[in-house]
């Protein structure tokens, strides 16, 4: 890689700790001597998301995937290839893939708008009501997707991964810090809810307001794409309204009501219970953090934060 006439390397992260310990301005001279040799403009950092991201000129976005996560670079770009086109709302065309030093990369289209958690606040609850049935069609069209590359996505088998999760749960849950008193509801919650054997779908697994991109035409906003697909897997459908009813709706009601009549499905109480079932089954779940940012529910049980939160 060259940056000017020198060639620019970039650095170990074969590992978590030597992940963390780089910044994205660390990585500027490496990612500006990739972007150079593919005869490619100016380059800027992307404050937000786990991976690093650069603008680079006015259309394109290049999106990198060190050494200890580059087992993640194949899923974001058979999401990217398979959804292109297909959604009733934008997604990035892919430019290039490639590889140097370790590290991957994928080149793709820069999306127009701004984040819609952006853009929240300065939306009316017209303007957001109005989002939320495009919101719910975009997830079904989704799910509704019937792609032969989208097979190879983890897990090979749903109902094995579910099971694991549950087996590992209270650990899981109990490394992130949950009071104990939540912590010895979980199980008796979980074996209380039929989670039953759900067709397998395409996964976006983060549907949140962070990874949907908005802007104005005319007088109201419109959705104008969806991004960050390298956590997607194959699973039950009702896995993505766990991040949903955390991060988009967030215990809004009367907007996840409209969402899903978008998306096609009418909540009710066994709904409400199997989303917060995922949501503690969820990879990436931290309901330490949830109790910080979300509604509380009514009375600290299950059953009431299913209520407040889907």
């Amino acid at each position: 890689m060259f940056y000017g006439r020198f060639v620019i390397s970039f650095p170990p992260a074969g590992t978590e700790a030597e992940f963390d310990a780089l910044t994205r301005q660390d990585l500027l001279p490496a990612v500006t001597s990739l972007t150079g040799s593919l005869g490619l403009g100016e380059v800027v950092p992307f404050t937000e998301g786990s991976l690093p991201v650069y603008a680079v000129g006015d259309d394109l976005v290049l999106k990198l995937f060190p050494p200890v996560h580059l087992d993640e670079l194949p899923t974001e770009r058979t999401m990217l290839e398979a959804l292109h086109g297909k959604l009733p709302i934008p997604t990035p065309a892919v430019h290039d893939v490639g590889e140097r030093d370790g590290w991957g990369y994928v080149l793709m289209e820069r999306l127009r708008g701004e984040t819609l958690k952006d853009a929240w606040p300065k939306l009316s609850a017209e303007d957001r009501n109005r989002l939320a049935p495009e919101l719910g069609e975009a997830l079904a069209a989704l799910h509704s997707l019937r792609d032969p590359r989208l097979d190879v996505l983890d897990p090979p088998d749903w109902a094995t991964f579910i099971a694991e999760q549950r087996a590992n749960v209270v650990e899981h849950h109990r490394r992130t810090g949950l009071d104990e008193s939540w912590i010895a509801r979980i199980p008796a919650f979980l074996d209380s809810v039929d989670l039953g054997s759900p067709p397998v779908v395409p996964l976006h697994t983060e549907f949140m307001r962070d990874h949907v991109m908005v802007d104005h035409d005319g007088e109201r906003p419109r959705l104008t794409g969806l991004f960050d697909f390298e956590p997607a897997m194959r699973g039950a459908a009702e896995y993505d309204f766990v991040a949903v009813g955390l991060f988009v709706s967030g215990g809004d009601k009367d907007f996840l009501r409209r969402l899903l009549a978008g998306y096609g499905a009418e909540p009710d109480e066994e709904f409400s219970r199997r989303c917060l079932a995922y949501a503690f089954l969820h990879v990436y779940s931290n309901f330490t953090w949830y109790f910080k940012v979300l509604p509380a529910p009514a009375e600290p049980t299950p059953e009431a934060l299913a209520r407040a939160w889907w």
